[in-house]
């Protein structure tokens, strides 16, 4: 785990994935990020989480104080996250944005659905950066923040993420997680009022993903 910037009030990780935020209540993962980061920072605050399976980005706070700052940023949809992702198939679009309502933790998966009469407002906006011959990599921007919103919504759209199986991937190409990558955050910072941009490249088994999926005729 990388930490790409600390101050007194905030740190910032590249997180790897495989690792969760916490443990989930199914899950009994005897090491997670907020158990490392403790250890060695002391208390820290959530303020965003990213699945399991993610890679990149994420900001923790320091104090209570950093923390109700940021919230009201991240409520407010005043934070910017952008991820990279890898999708099934070829989109016939270049740019599209998903506004599919959504409803987490269904049945004993725990999946988010696209849900029209119960499910919470949602939105993401997708745009093509490379075509491959089955598959294409995305930049998605949540709008929302809700629970696996952009693999939802990217399934409800018919580009499933690939190796993505819970929400409607094939398993072709032996490739390990669903590849989504946090690759940039940007905020105001509390102490400082400024603004401020954090990225993460990405990690080597999603350049290799890429490197997969380009070979494939």
């Amino acid at each position: 785990m990388k930490i790409i910037y600390e101050d007194t009030r905030l740190l910032v990780i590249d997180k790897p994935a495989g690792l969760s935020v916490l443990p989930d209540g199914w899950e009994k993962d005897s090491e997670y990020v907020v158990k490392m980061l403790e250890e060695q920072y002391g208390k820290i605050f959530i303020i965003h989480r990213l699945d399991k399976i993610t890679s990149g980005v994420m900001v923790f706070a320091r104090d209570a104080d950093t923390h109700r700052a940021l919230n009201i940023q991240f409520e407010n949809h005043e934070a910017q996250k952008t991820y990279h992702a890898v999708v099934e198939g070829n989109p016939k679009w270049n740019e599209k944005i998903a506004k599919h309502p959504l409803r987490a933790n269904v049945g004993h998966k725990h999946r988010t659905m696209v849900d029209d009469k119960n499910g919470k407002p949602s939105e993401t906006r997708f745009r093509v950066m490379k075509r491959y011959p089955e598959s294409a990599l995305v930049e998605a921007k949540p709008m929302t923040g809700r629970t696996h919103q952009i693999r939802v919504h990217a399934y409800a759209l018919g580009h499933p993420l690939v190796e993505d199986v819970l929400y409607g991937a094939r398993d072709l190409y032996g490739i390990p997680r669903p590849m989504m990558h946090a690759q940039s955050l940007s905020f105001i910072h509390p102490a400082t009022n400024e603004s401020v941009k954090f990225s993460a490249p990405h990690p080597a088994d999603f350049e290799e993903a890429l490197k997969i999926l380009g070979a494939v005729y």
